[in-house]
């Protein structure tokens, strides 16, 4: 009896662990709108208003819009998901000559780990039937980020390559933020 017992109770967690978790899912869109809302007021906080003599240096990344309309809500959440992890990635190293609020550095990072954990959770079940038309645009996406990299490696990262980096992460998601509120 006490192993029938302890199963239907296993049966029970494993149904409200997963309950809990699609609740989470379908609730995703709104919770990233709140993230989003949350980064770009702490992209603001991090830095003060854009000096003006980075403007003469100020450049083109041109991020690819079209990653971010495909037909299938699961393709553009594992596309977010990427722009996050590419976002995180940057701001996670050679910030010496940002000259930033540390503790909003610090929320806008959390935040963005946070986000990239719930969505891996909420897209992982579907990940495999969408690889082949999401290569492409990860590559797009991959390029973009690496014009950044690579735009902070050769001016050294220093503070107007990071404020031309920043104003471009705020327009990042800015778009992603518009697309959320279309799903």
């Amino acid at each position: 009896i006490m192993n029938a017992f302890g199963l239907i109770l296993i049966g029970l967690i494993l149904l409200c662990t997963t309950t809990t978790s699609s609740l989470q899912c379908n609730h995703l869109p709104l919770q990233q709108r709140k993230v989003i809302e949350n980064s770009l007021q702490l992209l603001d906080k991090m830095g003060k208003k854009f000096p003006q003599q980075c403007l003469r240096e100020k450049m083109s990344f041109r991020f690819p819009e079209q990653v971010l309309k495909p037909r299938q809500k699961e393709t553009v959440k594992m596309a977010i998901e990427e722009i996050f992890q590419h976002i995180f990635y940057i701001f996670s190293k050679n910030l010496t000559l940002a000259a930033w609020d540390g503790t909003a550095l610090e929320q806008f990072q959390n935040g963005l780990y946070q986000q990239i954990e719930q969505l891996e959770a909420c897209v992982i079940k579907k990940k495999t039937h969408y690889f082949r038309s999401k290569e492409v645009n990860r590559l797009k996406l991959k390029k973009y980020f690496q014009k950044i990299d690579c735009f902070l490696k050769d001016k050294q990262h220093n503070l107007c390559s990071w404020e031309i980096s920043r104003a471009e992460m705020r327009r990042c998601l800015q778009l992603i933020d518009k697309v959320i509120r279309r799903l």
